[in-house]
């Protein structure tokens, strides 16, 4: 979590040396071809109108699933995935309730200063959430990312359902953002997370060893060969 506040503060202070207002839904990806080739330097666009409307209830909707914003009322069925042993094997410590609504405050700030953040993940059939996933900027070896991520609780593990929500989360970034690329990283260790980024098209770009000794692993995948395999 602290890494997390700490690679958004740093796009913050971008967009504060910028005219643009950054309390407004703003999209942006790094200037790969800026000549100072410094790592905080971005380009933005903003969502469109439409699409802002569009975003106000579902914001995805899959065969099986459909994701929305996490609102406080999420507290209970979030717990359930964060405080689990199983859901957080491959994170150094269970959430404990102060860090679940911490979680979701973030979250809600991610949706207000950026337009996107984790959603959560609920089955069309019922309504009942069963984790997160969504599209976030994170620190990923030093430079800032777009990153998908995904959280499904235990027993709802291994019938596809991360794999659904990701490839949603995917096309979405890629029709709603100026991203040419989106990544997904994880311990190296983590197989379950490497076989979902894999099963959507994603390639390890990269791996390297994080402050405490443990090595990550980086997917990625572009824009255009996301289309190519559509």
């Amino acid at each position: 979590m602290d890494k997390i506040i700490k690679a958004e503060r740093l796009i913050l202070r971008q967009f504060r040396d910028t005219d643009c207002d950054f309390r407004q839904n703003i999209c942006f990806h790094k200037d790969e071809n800026c000549a100072s080739k410094r790592k905080d330097t971005y380009v933005y666009a903003a969502l469109s109108e439409d699409q802002l409307k569009s975003s106000a209830d579902h914001i995805l909707e899959t065969e099986r699933l459909f994701l929305r914003e996490l609102n406080n009322d999420d507290f209970d069925a979030l717990y359930r995935v964060f405080a689990d042993k199983d859901s957080m094997r491959h994170y150094p410590y269970t959430f404990d309730e102060e860090r679940v609504r911490k979680w979701i405050e973030t979250n809600i700030e991610r949706y207000r200063v950026f337009g996107f953040g984790l959603w959560a993940v609920c089955l069309k059939e019922t309504g009942e959430m069963i984790g997160d996933c969504g599209l976030t900027m994170q620190n990923i070896n030093g430079f800032i990312r777009p990153e998908i991520g995904y959280h499904i609780r235990s027993d709802k593990q291994r019938c596809g359902y991360a794999k659904e929500a990701a490839s949603a989360v995917r096309d979405w970034a890629f029709s709603h953002t100026t991203f040419k690329i989106v990544y997904s990283y994880m311990r190296a260790e983590n197989i379950p997370s490497v076989k979902t980024a894999e099963s959507i098209g994603m390639y390890l770009v990269n791996k390297y060893a994080d402050d405490e000794g443990i090595e990550i692993s980086v997917y990625a995948i572009e824009k255009m060969k996301n289309e190519q395999i559509q």
